[in-house]
C-alpha cells in the first residue's frame, strides 16, 4: 500500500491549516527544495513528521533539537524522524520516530498529507515528509536522549513575523532561511528543516514579506565541513543541515 493510501483521506481539520492541506495535494518536490533524489540512484529512506498543533500558544510546529553529542548534526534542529525500517512506510516510520523521540503516540496524530521525497546529497538519503495534526495539547518531552536534546512547540505566529527572520550564511557559500526558536530564543533552525518550513508555509500562502537581507552567519559549533560532498553540492538552497 502507498503512503498515499495509507493515510486518512480527509481527516477532520481546524480551518487555519485548510491552506496546508490543500497545498500538499498540489505542491512538486522542486517546490519544496533544489535536491530531489537521483534517477536510478538507491538512496538510504527515512521520513519526518511535520507535525501541527494547537497548543498553550495557539496554532504551533513541533520540533526537536538534536543530541549535543551525536556524531553527525549534533544540536541540529528537525523534525522528527529518521531511517526507515524494512517494509515500513513514510507514514509508519515517520509516527514511529515520533513516538520514540516524544512521546506522541501514532493514535494522537491525524495523518493528511504525504509530500515527495527529498533528498540530502551529503549523505545520500532521500526523506518523506509527512504532514500530521496533533489534536491533543498535553506535555511532550524528551523520551530518547541518546537521540534529542529537546522537543519544541514553536508558535506558528512567531515564525510568520517579519521580525523574526532572517537568511542564515553558511561558510561554503550556502544562504537559506533561518530563525531563532525556543523558550530563550537561543535555538537556530536552518538548513534541510528551515527549507521545508519557509516552502510549506509560502506554498499556503502564509508567508508575509520580510528582509532577506538581514543575515547570521552559521555558528562554527553547527559546521560541518563535510569534503566528501561535490562542489555542485556546497553552496545551494536548503543547505545540509537536517
Amino acid at each position: 500500500m502507498s503512503d498515499a493510501a495509507a493515510a486518512p483521506a480527509d481527516p477532520d481539520l481546524p480551518e487555519w491549516l485548510e491552506p496546508v492541506r490543500r497545498s500538499s495535494r498540489v505542491v512538486r518536490g522542486e517546490q519544496i527544495s533544489r535536491f530531489l533524489p537521483p534517477d536510478g540512484g538507491t538512496p538510504r529512506e527515512g521520513a519526518v513528521l511535520v507535525l501541527f498543533g494547537e497548543g498553550p500558544g495557539g496554532p504551533d510546529l513541533l520540533l526537536t533539537e538534536r543530541a549535543h553529542h551525536l556524531r553527525t548534526q549534533p544540536a541540529q534542529v528537525s523534525f522528527p524522524g529518521g531511517s526507515l525500517d524494512p517494509g515500513e512506510t513514510a507514514v509508519e516510520g515517520a509516527l514511529r520516530e515520533t513516538h520514540e523521540e516524544t512521546g506522541i503516540r501514532p493514535d494522537e496524530v491525524d495523518v493528511f498529507g504525504v509530500l515527495p521525497r527529498l533528498y540530502l546529497p551529503p549523505r545520500d538519503f532521500a526523506v518523506t515528509p509527512v504532514l500530521g495534526f496533533w489534536h491533543d495539547d498535553d506535555h511532550v518531552e524528551v523520551v530518547n536522549q541518546g537521540e534529542v536534546h529537546a522537543v519544541f512547540r514553536v508558535p506558528i505566529a512567531d515564525l510568520l513575523e517579519p521580525a523574526n527572520r532572517f537568511t542564515v550564511e553558511h561558510p561554503l557559500g550556502w544562504r537559506g532561511p533561518g530563525w531563532m526558536i525556543g523558550p530563550r530564543q537561543d535555538v537556530l533552525l536552518w538548513g534541510f528543516t528551515a527549507g521545508i518550513v519557509d516552502a510549506l508555509f509560502t506554498q499556503a500562502g502564509w508567508t508575509r514579506t520580510w528582509d532577506r537581507s538581514v543575515t547570521q552567519p552559521l555558528p562554527e559549533r553547527l559546521v560541518d565541513f563535510d569534503r566528501r560532498r561535490p562542489p555542485e553540492h556546497r553552496a545551494r538552497d536548503h543547505g545540509p543541515g537536517r
